[in-house]
């Protein structure tokens, strides 16, 4: 054993957390007489470290051996042990394993998973903990420590693992006292390289993990003062995860909990993540010093699904590059905790010196729910790059939330930058948001929120963005000090928004009247479009408007208007109009602001888009294809599946569509599919983001980066949309060729 490892053995009581006033105080405390507890060579209880031979029965008897001792460590000398079946950790016992020692996984022998009546709150690797290559439970003053090695060896299960498999490495359930690390690796440990469960007092200093073919590195579950500290984890899975679900049968208290000089990168998934399991509450949690390397999902994540009330988090030096999106806060409404607990809340978090490259393609996000919006969040000197690459979008279209936690799930926000809905009390100091590529929306929108303060932004402009700063439905935003990137001052947009700092911006606003209209096809309508100053002496505005459909037209008498001034806008339509009801948004603009007004139009005497000639080659699956009418939330994806739409983006709800074969994915045939709509009218197809872009969807087809949801069992779904212009008459589509089925077959819509 080294020296240092030998400072490890016994440090059972590891740390002592002192609250003081502000940061938590940290001690190392050893017990007395830690120093002088017995070794116990593994070798002497018959292990072989020949790689082979089943050592694991060896090292259960040095540890029974330690712990009736009154305690000690079990040395691993060098050597390769073959761990063929499940070691059970006891009280006082620290495993060390010396530099050229590895202990190594099996494909089978295991212990069973032991029964859950509480299986249905969380997934199977969460609720069982004995399919694990080390377990223990209720212990106190356990260790993993050395410059050695515990590896999986590629045979541990990433899914449900059965009788006899193992889905973990280290599984410790209401532990008390644990140290892990000293230079220890833990490489390859299938659903989880380390799962604890309702611990106290854990330190962990010099640990690597290595799951980056398999799946989660750490999940740190209802668990109180902890201290993490250089600590790198490659993760494919999440990296490190704060979690607290219901698999012990309780809520369970969580925090006090620091972890400096972290190195995390994960594949598909969260790099510093705050669930999604969030049945009890979090708080007193200090990150200091993060490197994220990449993340698919977020790289820093904080979920309350499940009623937690998560709160006094700091997040303070953190770098970040290639993450799928920057900064994930969402309250959501799952709920799946035992007790049917009301929903949680996120509160009280702090972004301090946070630089962002390659930060995300979808834009870091604060999402609360109504009369539950995130409150009390700081960003301090926050500096983002973000991709860009994206055509303009309707800035004032709020994101479908699926119920999912997931930043893919709420699709492409309207801002390249921060996007924030229903929230309260948010401030950003010395923030930067900056493009790598060029983009057409918004650097910034706040939307349904209340006491929103921006001082000393800097943003980058795209060159085909309505506005940079957005406040939609805001109670008292104020926006102090902004400039671009190129020096010049920020457009802004404040569509149903009031000011906490009046005078400081040249501002007006817009409104229509009447709300509604309806008109017979063939004949017009008009509106009045009415402007006022809000502050300062905002140019003059220059009208248009949006969400015309075919054979209607729009027209405003003056074009341009003085702030003050009324304008007339007539609406036009011929006989050849699209019947259905629907929005025209009037955009007015001068050099500072953008302004948006709505109201609604229904035509009726017109025409209705209808879908007919159906012909799948599919033959197999094809009495499985149906038109439908009407394109909804709720409705059934596939004719073979009984899956549901859980989000459908706004243009499309209520139009004509083609229920589709989900068994047909795997078809090659050329066309597809053929149909035939009685006008000239854009064809949509959502393809599942898992396959990507199909060959025959070339550039005509417009990647619109929205998207279709739907919920199969707990996983959610999800379909990018695309649309092309099509004449009357035939429309043939191509095949989804998933020939392996690891996907959905696409949705087809008319409108």
């Amino acid at each position: 054993m080294s020296r240092r490892a030998l400072r490890w053995v016994g440090l059972p009581a590891v740390v002592c957390l002192a609250l003081a006033s502000g940061p938590l105080a940290w001690s190392a405390v050893t017990p007395s007489g830690g120093g002088h507890r017995q070794i116990f060579n593994v070798r002497d209880f018959g292990a072989t470290g020949n790689g082979t031979s089943n050592d694991a029965p060896a090292v259960n008897q040095a540890i029974i051996a330690a712990s009736t001792a009154g305690g000690g460590t079990v040395d691993f000398p060098p050597g390769t042990y073959l761990a063929g079946s499940s070691i059970h950790m006891m009280s006082n016992v620290t495993l060390s394993l010396d530099a050229g020692a590895t202990l190594l996984g099996a494909s089978s022998g295991y212990d069973v998973p032991e029964p859950n009546p509480n299986d249905a709150y969380q997934d199977f690797g969460h609720s069982h903990f004995h399919d694990a290559i080390i377990w223990g439970d209720n212990l106190k003053n356990i260790g993993f420590v050395g410059a050695g090695a515990i590896d999986g060896g590629g045979k541990l299960i990433t899914g449900d693992p059965q009788p006899g498999q193992a889905d973990k490495i280290i599984s410790l359930t209401r532990c008390d006292g644990l140290v892990v690390g000293d230079g220890l690796t833990l490489r390859r440990g299938g659903h989880f390289a380390m799962l604890i469960n309702g611990c106290n007092h854990v330190y962990s200093d010099h640990l690597t993990i290595d799951t980056a073919t398999d799946r989660d590195g750490w999940n740190v579950i209802s668990t109180r003062n902890v201290r993490i500290s250089n600590i790198n984890i490659s993760a494919n899975d999440d990296a490190l995860a704060f979690k607290s679900d219901w698999a012990l049968g309780a809520t369970l208290p969580n925090g006090n909990v620091v972890v400096n000089n972290a190195h995390l990168r994960a594949g598909c998934c969260n790099a510093l993540m705050f669930g999604s399991e969030t049945c009890g509450d979090f708080t007193n949690y200090f990150f200091n010093d993060i490197t994220i390397t990449g993340a698919g999902k977020s790289g820093l994540g904080m979920v309350s699904m499940d009623g937690a009330h998560i709160s006094h988090v700091f997040y303070n030096n953190v770098t970040m590059s290639n993450t799928d999106s920057p900064i994930m806060e969402k309250i959501g409404t799952r709920l799946r905790c035992g007790t049917k607990p009301p929903v949680g809340s996120i509160s009280d978090i702090h972004y301090r010196n946070v630089t962002g490259t390659n930060a995300g393609a979808f834009s870091p996000t604060l999402w609360g729910q109504p009369g539950h919006p995130i409150t009390g969040v700081t960003f301090d000197q926050v500096d983002l790059t973000l991709p860009g690459g994206h055509d303009p979008v309707d800035p004032n279209a709020v994101p479908v939330d699926t119920g999912d936690y997931n930043p893919r799930s709420l699709g492409v926000r309207p801002a390249y930058g921060f996007y924030l809905h229903n929230a309260t009390g948010i401030r950003f100091v010395d923030t930067a948001l900056r493009l790598a590529g060029d983009d057409g929306r918004p650097a910034f929108i706040a939307n349904t929120a209340h006491d929103i303060d921006l001082r000393h932004l800097t943003v980058q402009r795209g060159s085909t963005s309505p506005f940079d700063v957005g406040f939609q439905s805001v109670s008292g935003y104020c926006l102090r000090d902004a400039r671009l990137t190129t020096g010049g001052r920020v457009r802004i947009s404040t569509s149903n928004a009031t000011t906490s700092c009046p005078g400081r911006l040249d501002n007006f606003s817009l409104s229509l009247t009447p709300a509604a209209r309806t008109v017979v096809a063939g004949s017009s309508t008009t509106f009045t479009v009415h402007t006022a100053v809000t502050s300062g002496r905002p140019d003059a505005i220059t009208l248009r408007a949006t969400g015309q459909r075919t054979g209607t037209t729009v027209s405003f008498n003056p074009p341009t208007v003085r702030p003050g001034q009324d304008a007339t806008m007539t609406v036009t339509t011929t006989t050849a109009a699209r019947n259905g009801r629907y929005p025209l948004t009037v955009i007015g603009t001068d050099s500072g602001a953008t302004q948006y007004a709505s109201a609604m139009l229904t035509v009726t005497g017109g025409i209705d888009v209808t879908i007919g000639n159906l012909t799948v080659a599919d033959t197999a699956n094809a009495a499985f294809w149906s038109v439908q009418p009407s394109l909804q939330i709720g409705a059934t994806v596939n004719g073979d599946r009984p899956f549901t739409f859980t989000g459908v983006p706004a243009d499309l709800q209520g139009v004509p569509w083609i229920r589709t074969a989900n068994a047909s994915r795997t078809s090659t045939a050329n066309p597809l599919v053929t149909f035939t709509i009685n006008v000239d009218a854009t064809v949509v197809v959502g393809v599942d983001t898992r396959i990507g872009r199909l060959p025959w969807l070339d550039p005509s087809w417009v990647d619109t980066h929205t998207q279709l949801t739907d919920l199969e069992g707990t996983t959610f779904r999800y379909f990018e949309v695309y649309r092309k212009a099509f004449p009357a008459g035939t429309v043939a589509l191509g095949p989804d060729a998933d020939t392996a089925g690891a996907a959905n077959m696409y949705t087809i819509a008319v409108q």
